[in-house]
C-alpha cells in the first residue's frame, strides 16, 4: 500500500552525494528518483552514481532503503536487524539478495536510518493489481510461471537449512514475546492487532482463539525464516530469481510457517479476490510434496500454519485499513479494516475446520 511522500528530489540528491562521498570520493549523482508514493515499511530511493577509482571511471546503480518516517505498518520496525541479516546473507550464504553496501544509523542525513544496496534489474510480480489478475505475469508463458513458483522454494530450503549459530543469527530471536516460534508469533501479533486498529476484529480474534486452542508442537531446532515468503518479494528475470527482497519480518521458527505464508498469499491473490490461478502455477499439493523433498522431511500441521498466515495478514490489513482512515481515503467507520479479502478468506478457512 503506497503512502504519500513529500521528499524534495534535489535536496535529497545533494544530501546523498555529500554522504556517499565518504565512501566513494568524488562521487557524482546526476539525479535521484524519489517516488511520489512509497511503502509503509520503508521508503525506496533510486539513483545512479559515477566516480573515479584507480584512474578509471566507475558507474553503478544503487537503491536506498530508508526506515519508516511518515507512517509505519509494524509497531516495532526492525530496520537495523533487516540490514544486518541482509549483509550476512549477501556475504556468507548463497541466498540471492542485492549487494549490500553501506548502513547509516543516524537520522541526520535523511530523517531516518538508511542503507544502500546495489540495484538488481528485473521484474517483480505485482500486488496491486494482484499478479493473477493483471500485469506482466499474466502475459508470460506457463513454463515461466512454473519456474517462478518452483525456484523460490529452493531458495527457501537453503535459507531454512542455514546454521543459526555459525552465522550468528540469534539476533533474529525475539524473547521479549515468549519462547522461540509460536509463542513469540502469537503474542506479538496479538499485541500488533490491538495496536494496528481499535475497532472490531471478530475474524482475527476468532482465528487467534483457534490458534491458541489448537497449538501444535515445533520439535525441530528453529530455522531462519524469511517472514514474507512470496513471489511478490522477488526480482525475476525470465523466470529466474535475481534477488530476494523485504526481510523486515525475518525471525526464527518452523519452516512450515514460511511455506504456508508462501501459499496463503498466492491463494489470497487468486481465490481471495475471486479470480482463478494462472495456468502454469503448480498446485499447492505439488508444492508441499516438492518442499518435503527439498527439506528432507515431512511438512507438519500445514492447516494450522495456514490459519496463522491468515491471522497475521488480517492484522496487517487492519493496519492498512487504519492508515486509509488516517489519510482520509475512507471514512472512520468504514468496515475495510476488519472486512476485506483477507478476512473473508480466513473466515472461510476457519469455517472448514469446524
Amino acid at each position: 500500500m503506497p503512502v504519500p511522500d513529500q521528499r524534495d528530489p534535489e535536496l535529497t540528491r545533494r544530501v546523498l552525494t555529500q554522504w556517499l562521498d565518504r565512501h566513494l570520493p568524488g562521487v557524482r549523482i546526476p539525479m535521484i528518483e524519489t517516488p511520489k508514493t512509497s511503502g509503509f515499511s520503508s521508503e525506496t530511493l533510486l539513483f545512479d552514481a559515477s566516480w573515479t577509482e584507480d584512474g578509471a571511471q566507475r558507474h553503478e546503480p544503487f537503491v536506498v532503503r530508508v526506515a519508516p518516517l511518515h507512517y509505519q505498518i509494524f509497531p516495532e520496525p526492525r530496520f537495523a536487524e533487516q540490514y544486518r541479516l541482509m549483509r550476512v546473507l549477501d556475504e556468507r550464504t548463497d541466498i540471492p539478495v542485492p549487494p549490500i553496501r553501506w548502513y547509516e544509523p543516524s537520522a541526520e542525513p535523511l530523517g531516518a536510518p538508511f542503507f544502500v544496496m546495489g540495484r538488481v534489474e528485473g521484474d517483480v510480480p505485482t500486488d496491486m493489481p494482484p499478479y493473477h489478475q493483471d500485469g506482466w505475469v499474466t502475459e508470460v508463458a506457463p513454463e515461466e510461471r512454473a519456474a517462478m513458483w518452483w525456484s523460490p522454494l529452493e531458495i527457501m530450503a537453503t535459507l531454512h537449512r542455514l546454521d543459526v549459530d555459525a552465522l550468528d543469527l540469534g539476533f533474529l530471536d525475539q524473547p521479549a514475546w515468549g519462547a522461540t516460534g509460536l509463542d513469540q508469533r502469537l503474542n506479538y501479533y496479538e499485541h500488533y492487532l490491538h495496536w494496528a486498529y481499535d475497532g472490531p476484529q471478530e475474524t482475527a480474534l476468532r482465528a487467534l482463539e483457534w490458534l491458541r486452542a489448537n497449538r501444535v508442537d515445533e520439535p525441530d531446532p528453529p530455522a531462519v525464516l524469511w517472514g514474507d515468503a512470496r513471489i511478490g518479494n522477488i526480482i525475476f528475470r525470465k523466470g529466474e530469481p535475481r534477488a530476494v527482497l523485504d526481510w523486515e519480518t525475518a525471525m526464527l521458527g518452523a519452516p512450515e510457517e514460511d511455506l504456508a505464508w508462501y501459499m496463503f498469499l498466492d491463494r489470497h491473490h487468486s481465490e481471495g479476490i475471486g479470480v482463478p490461478r494462472l495456468v502454469g502455477f503448480p498446485s499447492y499439493e505439488d508444492t508441499v510434496t516438492r518442499y518435503e523433498t527439498l527439506l528432507g522431511r515431512p511438512m507438519r500441521h500445514l492447516d494450522y500454519y495456514e490459519v496463522l498466515s491468515g491471522f497475521k495478514f488480517s492484522v496487517i490489513m487492519a493496519r492498512i485499513g487504519q492508515a486509509m482512515i488516517d489519510f482520509g481515503w475512507i471514512e472512520r467507520d468504514h468496515d475495510f479494516p476488519y472486512d476485506n479479502n483477507c478476512t473473508r478468506l480466513l473466515a472461510r478457512i476457519l469455517g472448514g475446520l469446524q
